[in-house]
């Protein structure tokens, strides 16, 4: 590892020992919180996969019924019998917040009624069909939500790694290094300094005796 390059003295020896303490407590809140993000992200991938797995099996069985439907009335019927439906569907999105990372949340709001067609030249299938695409709304909406916010959270896991990585592969053993390398430098001339006082005194005292 590439030691930084800065002069051997005490002053940066200070520094580097200040700059080494922030650096670690930053790669711990850093460490701390990609733990929590990945706690987080998991819980989301979960519920993602149970909900996944739940949507595409009822989204099978309604198009199953939708098709037994419209077997039982041509096609004009049937869309002439869904045109006239007064439901409307509105979907409001608010701002969340997971470990810092903003993410949007939606709420689903579904007024008026869907089963406004004449019930007496409609098959049966047509309303159990209508009925099970307007539950399965809301949990589309909450799978869009939950895959969204799963991508944001990849992202901001992906960069807080980086970061953390940088600190614990590259910031923090070059400063070590450093320290190491000023230390024993100091320590050198520390050495030096006492051998030539001793040189000096011992010259010294010869003098004095001569």
């Amino acid at each position: 590892m590439a030691r930084l390059n800065v002069n051997p003295n005490r002053m940066q020896l200070l520094k580097l020992r200040k700059r080494l303490a922030v650096a670690q407590r930053g790669h711990k809140l850093l460490k701390d919180k990609l733990d929590e993000l990945m706690k987080q992200f998991l819980g989301l991938v979960d519920e993602g996969r149970r909900l996944r797995k739940d949507v595409e099996d009822r989204l099978a069985d309604a198009y199953l019924v939708f098709a037994i439907a419209r077997s039982e009335v041509i096609t004009e019927e049937v869309e002439e019998a869904l045109s006239v439906g007064t439901m409307e569907l509105a979907v409001s999105v608010e701002q969340a917040n997971i470990m810092g990372v903003k993410v949007p949340h939606f709420e689903v709001r579904m007024e008026g009624d869907v089963n406004c067609y004449s019930l007496i030249s409609t098959p049966f299938s047509l309303d159990a069909a209508v009925i099970n695409y307007r539950e399965l709304m809301p949990d589309l909406v909450r799978l869009a939500e939950l895959e969204n916010n799963m991508s944001l959270l990849a992202q901001e896991i992906e960069k807080t790694r980086r970061r953390v990585n940088a600190l614990e592969h590259v910031l923090i053993p070059s400063l070590k290094e450093t320290i190491s390398y000023i230390t024993m430098k100091l320590d050198e001339m520390e050495r030096s300094y006492r051998t030539q006082l001793m040189k000096i005194k011992s010259l010294q005292e010869e003098e004095a005796r001569g």
